[in-house]
C-alpha cells in the first residue's frame, strides 16, 4: 500500500537540501513528525545512512562514532529528547568531538501536552550548561541560513551545536481521538 504525504513545507526542504550539501553521511532519530521530511528523504537516498534510535542519548554515540569513522553525522530529536542526551554530552565535552543536533521544540506554542512544558522551557539552558551553543530558528526563512551557519561551526570549526527549531515552525499539535 502507498503511502502519500502532504508537500513538505520549503524549511523542511532547506534543512534536507543543506545538510546534502555539507556532506551528511548519517542521520541518527527517533521518529517525530517534525523532522517527518527530513526522515523519509533521508531514508530515500542512498547515499545517507538512516538510523532508528530506541532513545536519543543513543544519538549521541551514533554521532560521535560517525566522526571517529571518518563520516558526518547529525542527530534529529524533539525537546523532550534532549533531557534524556544530558548526561551523555558528557562525551562530547571530554572528547571534543564536533556535534550537531535539531531540535524540534515542544511545550512552546499552543501546546496541548502539560507533559512537554518543563523540558521545552529548559532545552536552551540544558543543552548550553553541557557546552553545546545554541542557536535558534523560529521563521521559516531562516532555518536555512541557521542551520547551514550550524553545520559549519561543526564540520569546519569542530563545536558542538544545536538548532532549535520553534514550535511555530511545525505548527499546532492537534491530539487526536478515537471516537
Amino acid at each position: 500500500m502507498s503511502q502519500t504525504h502532504a508537500p513538505a513545507p520549503s524549511w523542511q526542504e532547506d534543512i534536507f537540501a543543506a545538510l546534502k550539501k555539507r556532506g551528511v553521511q548519517q542521520i541518527a532519530y527517533v521518529p517525530d513528525s517534525g523532522h517527518s521530511h527530513t526522515i523519509r528523504e533521508a531514508q530515500r537516498d542512498p547515499s545517507i545512512h538512516d538510523v532508528v534510535l530506541t532513545t536519543e542519548e543513543e544519538g549521541v554515540a551514533v554521532v560521535s562514532g560517525a566522526w571517529l569513522g571518518g563520516q558526518r553525522a547529525v542527530l534529529l530529536t524533539q525537546s523532550s529528547g534532549v533531557g534524556n542526551c544530558v548526561n551523555m554530552f558528557s562525551l562530547l565535552q571530554m572528547c571534543r568531538f564536533p556535534f550537531l543536533t535539531l531540535v524540534t521544540m515542544r511545550g512552546e506554542y499552543a501546546e496541548f501536552n502539560p507533559w512537554q512544558g518543563p523540558m521545552g522551557r529548559t532545552t536552551q539552558q540544558a543543552l548550553e550548561l553541557m557546552g553545546i551553543t545554541v542557536l535558534r530558528a523560529d521563521d521559516p526563512k531562516d532555518v536555512e541560513e541557521t542551520v547551514e551557519a550550524a553545520l559549519d561551526s561543526v564540520f569546519e570549526a569542530g563545536e558542538r551545536v544545536a538548532v532549535l527549531l520553534g514550535q511555530k515552525l511545525i505548527g499546532r499539535k492537534k491530539w487526536e481521538r478515537d471516537r
